[in-house]
């Protein structure tokens, strides 16, 4: 019995760390899910990419005879995007009376980037523009509506350019099974979601308690605590912005997502010409809005990387162009239009955080999703 009572632990001192592992335990399922999907997404990338090396070689010619100064008109194509962006954004300030720079906004979008290729995409991507838009002195309603708004709207906008790009394959009959199941399937998703805010938007308060009680059969799932406070207000919040867009405030941020997909189309188009290889809209068309639009999903790695890159080049080389030139124009498209926006975005963070307090590591850990 001594010997028992030298060796046995005292059961304070193992509460702390016996809490701890109970909350690591319940972080591991939705932790290793999401590193499983990672590791499965880059695979397949792999997979798709190593049959290209020697394609990849062939390619060396067609970078060495890349006109330079086109790649510079395809990096204004990019950065007026972005200013697209920052149309989107400043529109959704002003539909609750306040105001956001040109400059500020895009610069918001290209950090906000930065976000979601460390912190897992586009969900922790608009939880920092949240915060940055808020920190730039938009209340509290508008800057809440950035969180979920632009990114439907960019949806909505590639899945028109998508269902043009697959009518225009349908017509060359190349339009494959595959393509046709993973469209149907994004649309059936896009179609859901559309659903879901039409029936809650006129249900108000039942959807409220339906994403109040999810709410907290999630928390409970993961042993947190929960205040159904924060998620009815941001149901009230959400369809206040609806309510907004119907009144007439629709137009701005469509013509900001709008133009944001124009030019970042256009960007791929001076990568080709600068490639010595131009195509026709219809190509491009064909073959741009797949790829971005499955970017979008929040399953998917952070900004479709691997994703975009093989399918883009998969869809451009069954459409005539020669793969060295599918691949070069595409890597160089996407060093572009997502690389360097992104890496830029990690030197914005100072000056950001600085405007809406708190440190780099406090909005990187805010967007994080739970668990990582």
């Amino acid at each position: 019995m001594h010997k028992r009572r030298t060796t046995t632990p005292a059961p304070v001192e193992d509460a702390p760390e016996t809490a701890e592992s109970a909350r690591r335990s319940a972080r591991l399922p939705t932790h290793w899910l999401r590193h499983l999907l990672t590791v499965v997404v880059l695979g397949l990338a792999v997979h798709l990419l190593l049959p290209q090396i020697t394609t990849l070689q062939h390619s060396l010619e067609v970078i060495r005879g890349m006109s330079w100064w086109v790649l510079a008109l395809a990096v204004v194509c990019m950065l007026t995007s972005f200013l697209g962006s920052s149309l989107l954004l400043r529109a959704i300030a002003r539909m609750t009376g306040d105001r956001l720079g040109l400059v500020r906004g895009a610069l918001i979008t290209a950090a906000s980037t930065s976000v979601g290729l460390v912190a897992g995409g586009i969900v922790p991507a608009g939880v920092a523009a949240r915060r940055w838009v808020r920190g730039s002195g938009v209340g509290p309603a508008g800057a809440l509506v950035t969180l979920w708004l632009p990114v439907l709207l960019y949806i909505g906008v590639l899945a028109v350019v998508t269902a043009v790009g697959l009518a225009y394959l349908l017509l060359l009959h190349q339009l494959t099974v595959p393509l046709a199941i993973t469209f149907a399937a994004v649309l059936a998703g896009i179609s859901a979601v559309i659903a879901s805010i039409a029936w809650g938007s006129r249900r108000r308060a039942r959807f409220a308690d339906l994403v109040t009680r999810s709410a907290a059969r999630w928390a409970a799932l993961r042993r947190r605590p929960f205040d159904p406070d924060p998620a009815r207000d941001g149901v009230v919040r959400i369809f206040s912005g609806i309510d907004w867009l119907g009144e007439g405030g629709w137009r701005g941020p469509v013509l900001g997502a709008v133009v944001t997909t124009f030019f970042d189309m256009l960007t791929l188009v001076f990568c080709f010409v600068a490639a010595g290889h131009p195509i026709s809209p219809a190509v491009i068309v064909a073959a741009y809005g797949l790829p971005m639009l499955l970017a979008k999903a929040p399953l998917t790695t952070p900004g479709g990387i691997g994703i975009v890159e093989t399918t883009m080049v998969g869809l451009f080389a069954g459409l005539g162009v020669p793969k060295q030139v599918a691949v070069v124009v595409v890597l160089a498209y996407r060093l572009i239009a997502f690389w360097l926006p992104s890496l830029a975005g990690f030197l914005l963070f100072p000056f950001l955080q600085h405007v809406a307090g708190g440190t780099r590591g406090d909005v990187v850990q805010e967007a994080a999703p739970e668990g990582v």
